[in-house]
């Protein structure tokens, strides 16, 4: 049986599965990674620990695996971490400074202040916000070793250099497009956002398109050397291919540590209202745009929420919030700030409109809500931008798996949502572009009919007006009156 191999390198866990060519997943394993917060505000992790770890994902699936033959390896990984290497010795020469770092807040504010804002999200499509690369390379950059060749990257390179035994520098246009140094519509690294952020843009790796030659294996255990790697892609725009959203409208929302709320869009559409414009996938030179709402707390609310309730796990806090009705107090998720549509890195989490009679229940309603409410603005600021009309809608990653859950999304969306069984989307979306590179699947279609579990989750006719405007208003709290309060 042929196969692709796909490794998801995630923020939590490096996942691996095998994906047959029949687009069924036939094995799969995986490995924790570790983070750690040296200070407040700070989220980093140790590169050569997300290497073993996906070393030791791949280890499991391959243990479990039916007799297969290994076509190609495909890529999928966290976005806007990045990190620093020597370019001779391999050496990780920095920590992976995370999505979630905040670190360089007073960078971004410090470049607003000059009046940077505008033209980075002209040329990027991405705001001036800590959660981007921009000021993080510069960071990596100012304490690397002098007198060494450097490399810089996104983490799909740092995959690739480590796969490769270090032959190749390359990254995809989707994660390029997350780093704050690419220009979008010209489709290369740009000069002027070097400029504006120090960075020497030499340092970073060649771009190919998703699904593209990124080189071959080199001592990677339990893989023939010589394996080819055909595919890397950001892990949100992985699931959206995954999914099979070619159709302008189509949509998705990844569920997890934090969300990713992703729509195509016939062509670039410069940003505003709170989102981002990004490349969705490049295949053949030609981009496919999409917009995109980066939620930064997501369902890591809920194990948090779980434990001063004294629960046992997450799913009791959902079946304790189930038993509550909507209405109750507002909650905000802000521990690192507020990312789409709001953008406020000042945003502090708080429950509001608490009084003597708030049960437990309605507390931890309040959390579970503020989950799908935060899809609610995303999605409203992305129709009011593009005017047209919201296509099929996918939702994936662990939280997608609770139907109570995404019932609420569903319902306050007030738009059916698919429910995906495999949890591997992200994975999958890779080993499609591999197999496409290889002419396993001839095109975009044939994807397209691949085989999927789903299931449609209807909306219900609810009242929505007591509930988003009790979110609105904790949100006008949480940003000291930034965020104005929204009249349903």
């Amino acid at each position: 049986m042929r196969a692709i191999l796909a490794i998801d390198q995630g923020t939590t866990n490096s996942k691996a599965v095998l994906v047959s060519e029949r687009g069924e997943v036939i094995a799969r394993g995986a490995s924790p990674v570790g983070i750690s917060y040296p200070k407040p505000g700070w989220v980093e992790q140790e590169p050569l620990r997300l290497y073993a770890s996906v070393c030791e994902a791949i280890d499991a699936c391959l243990k479990t695996s039916p007799d297969v033959s290994i076509e190609a390896v495909a890529i999928s990984n966290q976005r806007e971490s990045v990190t620093v290497w020597d370019a001779e010795t391999g050496e990780a020469l920095g920590p992976v400074v995370s999505w979630q770092c905040r670190r360089t807040a007073p960078d971004c504010e410090r470049l607003i202040a000059e009046g940077d804002l505008d033209r980075v999200q002209e040329l990027t499509g991405l705001p001036l916000d800590p959660m981007f690369p921009g000021p993080k390379f510069r960071w990596l950059l100012d304490r690397a070793r002098r007198g060494r060749p450097i490399r810089l990257g996104t983490i799909d390179s740092w995959l690739i250099h480590c796969l490769t035994g270090g032959r190749r520098h390359v990254c995809d246009a989707s994660n390029a497009a997350r780093s704050q140094l690419f220009d979008l519509r010209e489709q290369r690294w740009s000069p002027e956002l070097g400029e504006i952020f120090g960075v020497d843009t030499r340092l970073l790796p060649q771009v190919l398109d998703s699904s593209a030659d990124f080189g071959s294996t080199l001592g990677l255990p339990g893989v023939p050397d010589g394996t080819p790697i055909r595919a890397a892609i950001g892990d949100s725009h992985a699931a959206l291919f995954g999914h099979g959203a070619f159709t302008p409208g189509d949509g998705k929302v990844t569920f997890g540590t934090g969300s990713s709320v992703m729509t195509t869009l016939p062509r670039f559409i410069a940003p505003r209202n709170g989102v981002t414009t990004t490349v969705a996938w490049r295949i053949e030179g030609t981009p496919t745009f999409a917009f995109e709402g980066n939620i930064l707390v997501s369902a890591a609310s809920l194990p948090w929420m779980a434990e001063i309730l004294g629960l046992p796990n997450v799913a009791a806090l959902v079946d304790l919030a189930a038993t509550a009705e909507p209405g109750g107090p507002g909650f905000v998720p802000a521990f690192v700030g507020l990312g789409a549509p709001y953008w406020n890195s000042d945003a502090r989490a708080l429950f509001s409109q608490i009084n003597f009679s708030t049960t437990r229940a309605q507390m931890a309603r309040s959390v579970t809500d503020s989950i799908a409410l935060q899809v609610y603005d995303v999605i409203a600021a992305m129709r009011a931008q593009s005017g047209g009309e919201l296509g099929a809608l996918y939702v994936d990653g662990g939280p997608s798996r609770n139907r109570f859950l995404m019932q609420c999304v569903s319902n306050l969306v007030q738009h059916a949502v698919i429910q995906c069984e495999a949890p591997e989307a992200s994975a999958l979306g890779a080993a499609y572009l591999a197999g496409l590179s290889l002419g396993l699947w001839s095109d975009l279609s044939v994807i397209q009919g691949l085989p999927r579990s789903t299931q449609v989750i209807a909306p219900e006719a609810v009242d929505r007006k007591v509930l988003l405007n009790t979110w609105h208003d904790a949100l006008f709290r949480s940003t000291s009156g930034q965020t104005p309060v929204k009249a349903e």
